[in-house]
């Protein structure tokens, strides 16, 4: 097969896996976002290798891609964003724990956590979302195949109808995409 149509049967394939998402769970989590926006809640999100890269842009995207008439973005944290903190808490306690205690010092009663894993069997982003649901946050996973450990610690998640790691993050980023440009819209009507 040549590169050109490697190229083409990747992209059609994400394509399909992208279009069998579902719309419904993106809504409820849009919904509850906007909620916990309004109430004036924080917004934490963590993962890791292409995760926390998805989950440091979604982070951008809440907090000024979802900026409309002059009215601010979602308040929202990245836990993988500060390499010295994440490098500090692994080291000195471990890494398993290091989001968990991010979190535990930042957290409120009325925030959400967004987790990305596409195992959804990081131990670093089950205890965080352990760490949340104990603090009576909400959690929400972009998963992918079954949704492993994680899928039972989440109030809300989407799975991405895959096995592919790659398309699983290719997804989770078309996801968060969705989310902003339907809460941007939805917040100039407010």
């Amino acid at each position: 097969m040549k590169l050109e149509q490697k190229c083409d049967a990747y992209l059609t394939a994400t394509a399909q896996v992208i279009a069998k998402s579902d719309r419904k769970a993106l809504e409820a989590i849009a919904l509850r976002l906007l909620e916990i926006k309004q109430a004036g809640g924080t917004v934490f999100t963590a993962g890791n290798g292409g995760s926390a890269a998805t989950a440091s842009h979604m982070v951008n995207d809440l907090v000024k891609g979802c900026r409309v008439q002059d009215r601010e973005g979602f308040r929202a944290l990245c836990l993988s964003d500060s390499s010295t903190l994440l490098t500090c808490l692994a080291n000195d306690f471990s890494y398993e724990d290091a989001y968990r205690i991010a979190l535990k010092a930042l957290e409120k009663k009325g925030d959400a956590l967004i987790v990305f894993s596409g195992s959804g069997n990081s131990p670093n982003v089950l205890s965080a979302a352990r760490c949340a649901k104990e603090a009576g946050i909400c959690v929400i996973g972009f998963l992918g195949r079954d949704g492993g450990q994680m899928k039972a610690l989440c109030d809300l998640c989407i799975l991405a109808p895959t096995d592919s790691m790659e398309q699983i993050e290719d997804a989770h980023m078309a996801y968060a995409h969705t989310l902003t440009a339907v809460m941007a819209d939805a917040l100039r009507g407010i």
